[in-house]
């Protein structure tokens, strides 16, 4: 679930970067095959949502190529 664009994660419209995504760290771990073990990681560092931004930046994949 992608949440609206102008909406912070305290609920407050407009604080924070302009045009930024929250985005749910479950909805995200999901989309992006991320291990569960990733996704507690995720939750403990930001909460139950977080910005695009940031969590595509702290993500870390589980390399499938060896």
């Amino acid at each position: 679930m992608v949440l609206s664009q102008d909406t912070t994660a305290d609920g407050a419209e407009g604080s924070g970067r302009p045009g930024e995504q929250l985005w749910s760290v479950f909805e995200f771990a999901r989309r992006y095959r991320l291990a569960k073990r990733e996704e507690n990681r995720l939750l403990m560092l930001y909460g139950p949502t977080a910005s695009l931004r940031d969590l595509l930046a702290n993500a870390r994949r589980h390399c499938l190529i060896s």
